[in-house]
């Protein structure tokens, strides 16, 4: 899978490192998704007040939005330890069993990429959420008995880029399910001013604008950016990150002024170019741009349907007129006919 884009959310060791840096620790710190905050403080208060742990939580949403900052939160708003792992690395319910048995009282356990759990993992996670408890076959055929060890009690948050994908069982157990939206113009501003003092890069209220307009409503993308402004501000510039440094060095870094890096604007000029606008299937698509399709599909087609630019139709990608104007090309006199069925 190709990850030269800019702004793919895959993350590097260095991405990860700098983001732990950048998180905020408590509820009052964390920018953005005011009532998602509201409704997450009533239930650690209301947790609080009983003494008890706060109840499982799902977190979905796009990738970067914050959903592993807000379960690191409510571990730290309770005073809890954060214990956390991902859905692909809990392979074997042996797995999940060695690391519900190491919990501690009120500790907050994080599932990553919960709807990647395998099935029979994810069979072993319903008694532990909802009677807490661990169920445990040992033996095999005829004199196999099973044995029940009492877990104690903790919070499950999940955290997913693919809410329908994670199994009606599973979801349903969760006590508060959650969807984190983009966030706004004047939120990733902020973010990115907060990051810029901790990360000691000098920027003023312009700067942080310009690469906030660029960060297609996403905190992880402003933060990655705001790092590649202060690399070009510091070997090309005075070291100070204003709107006329953010603008040359975005464009230097391929980051247009509707925040579509090299690789969106390939997916744009694929469907429009090789197949006269569309429809194309996306594993087609991936291949002519050279990505996986579910990169393809998680990445960076959300941004582009929520910006105009793609459309997504039971016959595959069709590209808009939008697309076209901001590629300088001109669009068709008449445009494909669109299905108006369910969307893929």
């Amino acid at each position: 899978m190709r990850e030269d884009g800019l702004l793919a959310t895959a993350q590097t060791e260095e991405d990860v490192a700098i983001e732990i840096g950048l998180r905020p620790r408590r509820l009052v710190e964390f920018v953005g998704q005011e009532s998602l905050k509201e409704r997450l403080s009533i239930l650690i208060e209301a947790a609080s007040g009983r003494g008890e742990a706060v109840d499982h939580i799902l977190f979905s949403g796009p990738p970067g939005l914050g959903k592993t900052s807000l379960a690191a939160i409510v571990a730290a708003e309770m005073g809890a330890a954060f214990r956390s792992t991902s859905g692909p690395a809990l392979d074997r319910p042996g797995d999940l069993a060695a690391v519900l048995t190491n919990l501690q009282p009120g500790d907050v356990l994080f599932i990553d990429e919960i709807h990647r759990l395998p099935r029979q993992v994810e069979e072993v996670m319903y008694p532990a959420m909802e009677d807490r408890q661990l169920d445990i076959v040992v033996g095999k055929g005829p004199a196999a008995s099973s044995i029940k060890i009492d877990l104690p009690e903790f919070t499950l948050i999940g955290a997913t880029t693919r809410v329908g994908r994670v199994a009606p069982p599973l979801r349903d157990r969760f006590g508060y399910v959650a969807r984190l939206d983009y966030y706004g113009f004047n939120d990733l501003a902020s973010i990115v001013e907060r990051s810029s003092h901790l990360l000691e890069c000098r920027t003023d209220a312009a700067g942080c604008h310009t690469i906030a307009r660029r960060s297609r409503g996403t905190p992880r993308i402003a933060n990655r950016l705001l790092r590649r402004v202060r690399d070009y501000a510091a070997v090309r510039a005075d070291g100070v990150v204003t709107a006329e440094v953010a603008d040359v060095a975005l464009e230097v870094f391929e980051v247009d002024e509707a925040g579509l890096d090299k690789v969106d604007r390939s997916i744009l000029e694929a469907v429009i170019v090789k197949f006269a606008g569309g429809p194309v299937g996306l594993s087609t698509l991936a291949i002519a741009v050279g990505e996986d399709p579910e990169t393809v599909e998680d990445a960076y087609e959300p941004f582009l349907i929520l910006e105009g630019l793609l459309q997504r139709t039971p016959r595959g990608r069709i590209a808009t007129e939008g697309a076209y104007r901001h590629l300088g090309m001109e669009p068709p006199q008449s445009s494909p006919p669109i299905d108006q069925g369910t969307l893929l």
